[in-house]
């Protein structure tokens, strides 16, 4: 078992990642760093008609690129929330459980949260909800450049060792491994907290 994994806040995380949440109970999410760019804490990748297509959060320029994570505030000067939800209707309407989920995070996507902690979270809630899991999720209270934890602040979510389950544009493009936590739920429903559980994440930490 991993020693408290620590992890960044992230926005529809990697399968990866939720399989770390459910097989390693005592991870933190890390809330006091400065913001990375380009990374998964305001961005996610879903399966679009035309392959792996990635969503981002925009953020509130300020003049200090060192912004606090935890401070860090979301942009609305674009409906960006708007293009999210309908890229994820576009890819998703048409597998098993899109409709059996779809109207709990649709209401997110009408919420506007000031903060990209805060909104991560609560999309967090949701899944671990959907995948009718426990949350034990815990925050930081300050930075630590080490510590008794093990560090996965800054990793790269990406694997190819990938158990394979049906995707919706598979037959088009293959089977795409790691992608957000949303393909594996609405492709594998009730289903997805087994695969979860028995993911091999040995070969990606």
């Amino acid at each position: 078992m991993l020693n408290n994994p620590l992890l960044p806040t992230a926005y529809l995380a990697p399968i990866s990642y939720y399989a770390i949440l459910l097989q390693h109970p005592n991870y933190s999410v890390e809330v006091h760093e400065h913001f990375i760019k380009q990374s998964i804490r305001n961005r996610c990748e879903i399966y679009g008609a035309n392959g792996k297509l990635r969503l981002s959060i925009p953020k509130e320029r300020k003049g200090s690129s060192k912004t606090i994570i935890q401070q860090l505030k979301i942009s609305y000067k674009q409906n960006w929330q708007k293009e999210h939800w309908n890229a994820i209707v576009s890819a998703y309407n048409s597998s098993p459980f899109f409709e059996y989920y779809k109207d709990e995070l649709q209401a997110i996507f009408e919420e506007k949260e000031d903060y990209l902690v805060v909104f991560n979270s609560k999309l967090q809630n949701i899944i671990l909800d959907l995948l009718q899991e426990e949350n034990t999720s815990k925050t930081t209270t300050e930075y630590l450049h080490k510590g008794d934890f093990y560090d996965l602040r800054n990793h790269n979510w990406e694997t190819e060792n990938q158990e394979k389950y049906n995707q919706v544009f598979m037959e088009k493009h293959g089977f795409i491994p790691n992608l957000s936590i949303l393909d594996l739920l609405f492709n594998l429903g009730p289903e997805s907290s087994d695969y979860l559980h028995n993911l091999d994440i040995s070969t990606e930490i």
